[in-house]
């Protein structure tokens, strides 16, 4: 079989036009593994209220970020494809769960390259429904009606990859050496609760405590709340933190409903009130920057620390196009034919 790979982010509007901005959060909120209620509720919730209101505010932080060359994110992604594709000797293709660069293009231009045999790398790190698995559903689906003789494999969660975490620790240690700061905060994407506990293949073990994410279960394949974690405890095992110099939060909640705690925002301001000076801030669940990177941590982040006390604030970047996560890549493509991998 003629092999390809087909590397999958999460998407971005085509301009920071309001009308833009409005179609892709429309796509984005209605994905039900975004937004796990009822049909008749998400559409309500989404059509009748937030696309109403929220599009021209989103278009506005848009604005704030956006490139000459276009969407960050996808920006970032492109350069990164080149460099995965001049490590290697197969097609590699790039696709976006939401927006125009979706996933039935991607895999409709390496069938067009006679691919037959596609393995799908989402660009997440840590499993979660509304991120790793609405992308290989999405993939079944897609396959099943409109590619039925291409075999879909796929890489999973690589959060704690000896080789990831390597990378990863680097990225943030040449960062930090340049540093005097107080206090490193690893900020993750916020899901719901309820997300957690639908993702818990023994129906009984998350909790969402203090313990369950450190005891040992199958659970932790695909949780988040524990990959998250997870990798937080890697990197300063990697890094030799001391503890209480580092901690975990979550981001970018919507709705009134419980998500992962604590809150991103919410500790900053509390470090920032209770006397730390200098504040660093790594946001590893993502491997490219884009919209909660460079707006929300980076702006609205910092203008919260500032406002509270804080002096020195400073963000560090994802992985994006570095060399050697292009490499790490290439090098997982490359010992495709080795690794053991699943099926879709």
């Amino acid at each position: 079989m003629s092999k390809g790979i087909l590397l999958v982010n999460l998407g971005s509007p085509d301009s920071t036009d309001p009308k833009d901005v409005k179609k892709y959060l429309g796509e984005f909120l209605m994905d039900p593994r975004v937004i796990d209620v009822p049909l008749w509720a998400r559409i309500l919730l989404v059509k009748g209220i937030i696309l109403n209101t929220r599009p021209k505010k989103s278009a506005a932080a848009y604005k704030k970020i956006w490139w000459d060359e276009g969407s960050p994110l996808i920006v970032l992604s492109e350069k990164l494809q080149k460099k995965v594709a001049d490590r290697t000797s197969i097609p590699i293709g790039l696709a976006m769960r939401y927006g125009s660069m979706n996933i039935k293009k991607g895999l409709q231009k390496l069938q067009d390259k006679g691919v037959n045999e596609v393995m799908i790398i989402p660009l997440y790190p840590q499993f979660a429904m509304a991120t790793t698995e609405t992308i290989l559903v999405l993939a079944e689906k897609l396959q099943k009606e409109h590619f039925p003789n291409m075999k879909l494999v796929d890489v999973p969660a690589f959060y704690n990859k000896p080789e990831y975490i390597e990378i990863l620790s680097k990225s943030i240690a040449e960062k930090l050496e340049k540093l005097d700061y107080e206090h490193l905060l690893f900020s993750y994407h916020g899901v719901p609760e309820r997300h957690i506990r639908k993702s818990d293949i023994t129906k009984s073990h998350c909790k969402i405590d203090r313990s369950c994410c450190n005891t040992p279960s199958k659970a932790h394949e695909f949780c988040y709340r524990h990959q998250c974690y997870s990798t937080t405890q890697q990197v300063a095992k990697k890094l030799n933190l001391k503890e209480g110099t580092y901690s975990t939060s979550f981001q970018s909640r919507l709705g009134f409903d419980p998500w992962l705690q604590p809150y991103t925002d919410r500790t900053i301001e509390r470090m920032g009130k209770e006397g730390i000076k200098k504040m660093a801030i790594v946001t590893p669940a993502f491997v490219s920057d884009c919209l909660e990177t460079l707006e929300e941590i980076a702006m609205e982040g910092e203008e919260i620390f500032h406002e509270v006390g804080g002096k020195e604030f400073t963000t560090i970047p994802c992985l994006n196009d570095r060399d050697d996560w292009a490499d790490l890549l290439a090098n997982w493509v490359n010992e495709w034919v080795t690794v053991k991998t699943q099926t879709v």
